[in-house]
């Protein structure tokens, strides 16, 4: 999987500096950070509308949409999905709970900082 991840984000990759008339991806990338991250934000709604109707192809198509937008979203900050395949791997093991305890603990340590 992380092979077709990895070539799918060489194909994003090549359309960075396309004709944005002629690349969707070139438009996205054109339009900056704001339309990009719009996109990501519409299609996880997609994905939790299509959850919410139990349409399992609905499910895989929105995913689907949802995970392409978020492979132009890392390219557009320089990251590669295999940071995410990392931090996933670093998770591996690690109790969901435990994740959220951590992240609610590390937050309310940076709201006590002057």
């Amino acid at each position: 999987m992380s092979d077709f991840l990895e070539r799918l984000a060489d194909i994003v990759e090549s359309r960075r500096h396309a004709d944005p008339d002629k690349s969707y991806v070139a438009r996205l990338f054109a339009r900056g950070a704001d339309q990009i991250l719009k996109k990501v934000g519409e299609e996880a709604t997609e994905v939790v509308m299509a959850g919410k109707d139990g349409d399992q192809a609905k499910i895989v198509a929105e995913t689907a949409d949802l995970w392409f937008h978020c492979l132009v979203m890392l390219a557009h900050y320089g990251l590669r999905p295999q940071a995410v395949l990392d931090e996933l791997s670093r998770r591996e093991g690690i109790s969901g709970l435990d994740v959220q305890a951590a992240r609610n603990a590390a937050e309310r340590a940076e709201t006590k900082e002057p």
